[in-house]
């Protein structure tokens, strides 16, 4: 199959889109198909390069302009390389492969990412859609594109082509306990209920330190935040981390206190990573801890009971390493090698 897949960019920022995408792709590639990325580019480049995938510039920012410029790059493209399949990951991807289907003749595949999007819905163009969880897929039915349109291919990153093995990390030098968030600064994300829950436990744990891996364009609202509590000096604000894993590796509890998340792909590495994890129960994420099996849930927005949460483990070592044990069993289910299988599949009965 001649497959392009149609993406925003290729930087390694830490964006699960993306990440998804190349995977795909590298090993779509590993696998004798003729893979493309038509992308604004991105670091990712040398690695598609050495998958033998080849990249397209396309600049896909919704300014007028840029989006006319956009339309006769993708025919361009369409008409160089001649997918029997385009893949796209984002919303402008679709729209701008859509409007070339009946010309080029191929089938158009968009995976839904982030459901809670109102435009998401304009996912529903393609000819099959894929969702990452079947939290994401319920949502779009409700949405109102057809279930019979649907299938789920479940998010996972484990043996990714981006990645080392996870015992090839080094672990962070952090202070312990160490509590860990890797998470981009973004409200969904629910920084502001994780620092309000661990202003609250400080003054009872005076040893315990929270690091915050993630960069975006909230990051001031949280760094403020921070700065007005009275353990300001124990909130660690990382940046962003191209190798999260030695963050996990380091961690005495993994946090996720996400208001939406489809199906979060840290929250993998953090059971891959062996990490007592507390999470919210919002869209995929019960999926991925096996309904609280593998971690525990809480409610999003609620700092009083992610408290509780983390005083239950802090207080109870035997507890947190019964997570932590808990964290890496069933992991074969997160693979990037079955997303890519499964992926294939869609492709195969769309």
């Amino acid at each position: 199959m001649r497959i392009l897949h149609i993406v925003n960019h290729v930087k390694k920022a830490g964006n699960g889109i993306v990440n998804v995408a190349v995977d795909l792709a590298c090993l779509q590639a590993q696998e004798g198909h003729q893979v493309a990325i038509a992308s604004a580019g991105g670091e990712y480049q040398s690695l598609l390069q050495e998958y033998s995938v080849e990249h397209f510039t396309l600049i896909q920012d919704r300014k007028p302009q840029i989006i006319v410029k956009a339309i006769a790059q993708t025919n361009k493209i369409l008409t160089t390389f001649q997918p029997d399949i385009i893949h796209v990951h984002m919303i402008t991807g679709v729209i701008l492969a859509w409007m070339f289907k009946f010309k080029h003749q191929y089938t158009l595949i968009a995976t839904v990412h982030n459901e809670f999007q109102k435009t998401a819905i304009l996912m529903g163009l393609a000819d099959q859609v894929i969702a990452v969880s079947e939290a994401v897929a319920n949502a779009l039915v409700k949405r109102g594109i057809p279930q019979a349109k649907i299938s789920v291919v479940f998010n996972g990153t484990l043996d990714s082509p981006r990645t080392l093995s996870i015992n090839k990390y080094t672990p962070a030098s952090l202070q312990h306990p160490a509590i860990v968030s890797v998470a981009g600064m973004y409200k969904r994300k629910g920084i502001d209920t994780l620092i309000t829950a661990f202003a609250q436990i400080a003054p009872e744990f005076l040893d315990i330190h929270l690091y915050l891996v993630g960069d975006g364009p909230d990051r001031p609202l949280f760094e403020e935040q921070a700065s007005n509590t009275n353990c300001s000096q124990r909130i660690h604000f990382e940046g962003f981390c191209s190798s999260p894993q030695t963050y996990l590796l380091a961690t005495d509890i993994f946090v996720l206190a996400s208001v939406h998340d489809p199906c979060p792909l840290a929250l993998i590495e953090a059971r891959e990573a062996g990490c007592a994890i507390i999470a919210t129960a919002v869209d995929g994420i019960p999926e991925i801890l096996e309904q609280g099996k593998a971690g525990i849930l809480v409610p999003p927005q609620n700092p009083h009971l992610l408290a509780e949460a983390l005083t239950r483990l802090l207080s109870d070592r035997q507890l947190k390493s019964e997570y932590a044990r808990l964290a890496k069993e069933n992991l074969p289910r997160y693979s990037a090698i079955r997303v890519n299988q499964e992926t294939l599949s869609v492709y195969q009965n769309g």
